[in-house]
């Protein structure tokens, strides 16, 4: 069994698709899909970053809200793809708006279309899920809490609960529990790659699949931060706490994406304290793969692959 001199962490991360991972490198990023007749579809294209246009979007603390939306918009088009690949019962009939859209524009706009319109409706979903309804659910017990700081911590602990509530009600369908094991492919991979092993099923298979740097982590760190940060601006009327959460969002995003960044880097007690509630929350988003998946996982990997050895050091 081959080994590299030395272990390192890679900045190259994925996302699990319908029956197959989206894998994104340093300077491009590849689609791996098992289609229905067992053989690999395969797309790689070049990542056209928005900080490579504009600096300051890299930035500390700005690049995080940058990344987050660019990971959303990447991640929708991704499983639109590994979508078409589907059976056609499994599709599903298209929606009124699917319809339209085809008839009054091309092909592609009616695809950037449709691609925008999935981003707005996730944001929208994940924005009035977790962020607005904990705050008036939090704001019914105004008249009984007095006190500022316990009420943030009582909103808190309901969004938390809300989110943990929909990720197990998501893990109960068929079409997710695959996901989730692809999921765990992703992860076993990753960490085959970052020890240095071949890339193999064999080595990949042995390989944990809760991984630190996963956006599952980056979610739940999301929600701890915004307990802190909201518990510094405050307001008793409901609703402008609630505007006052919604402008503070980019803040709270910006300083989770450093604190992962950060845990990703380094291995200390903080970091283990900072990476365990997102890991002990992989135990239901990841699932044991088999083997095709390791397939589908190794593949998208070995395309992202950097010319350069090294330069995906995160």
């Amino acid at each position: 069994m081959a080994k590299n001199k030395v272990c390192f962490r890679t900045s190259i991360g994925g996302q699990a698709l319908m029956e197959g991972i989206l894998m994104r490198g340093v300077d491009k990023q590849a689609i791996v899909v098992r289609k229905p007749d067992g053989e690999l579809e395969t797309k790689v294209e070049p990542i056209r970053a928005l900080r490579q246009k504009y600096p300051i979007l890299g930035w500390p603390f700005i690049r995080g809200s940058v990344n987050f939306v660019e990971t959303l918009i990447n991640g929708v088009k991704a499983l639109m793809y590994s979508a078409s690949f589907l059976p056609e019962e499994e599709q599903g009939e298209p929606s009124k708006l699917d319809l339209w859209l085809e008839k009054h524009l091309s092909g592609e706009k009616a695809e950037k279309a449709v691609i925008g319109v999935s981003v707005f409706l996730g944001i929208l979903l994940a924005v009035g899920l977790f962020f607005m309804l904990p705050t008036i659910l939090a704001g019914l017990f105004t008249g009984i809490v007095k006190n500022r700081i316990l009420r943030n911590l009582i909103e808190g602990v309901i969004r938390i609960v809300i989110f943990l509530v929909y990720i197990i009600l998501a893990s109960k369908m068929k079409e997710i529990k695959r996901v989730w094991m692809y999921h765990g492919a992703e992860h076993k991979t990753i960490f085959c790659y970052e020890k240095g092993l071949d890339l193999t099923v064999e080595n990949a298979r042995s390989q944990p699949r809760l991984h630190p740097r996963c956006g599952t982590s980056f979610l739940f760190i999301v929600m701890i931060v915004s307990i802190l940060v909201t518990s510094v601006v405050s307001w008793s009327n409901v609703w402008i706490r609630l505007l006052l959460r919604l402008a503070l969002l980019p803040v709270i995003v910006g300083i989770s994406y450093e604190i992962i960044k950060y845990a990703g880097r380094h291995d200390n007690i903080l970091t283990t304290v900072l990476s365990a509630p997102g890991k002990a929350l992989q135990l239901i988003t990841t699932a044991e793969p088999d083997d095709s998946m390791l397939e589908v996982a190794i593949e998208s990997l070995k395309l992202v692959l950097p010319d350069e050895e090294g330069s995906d050091r995160w």
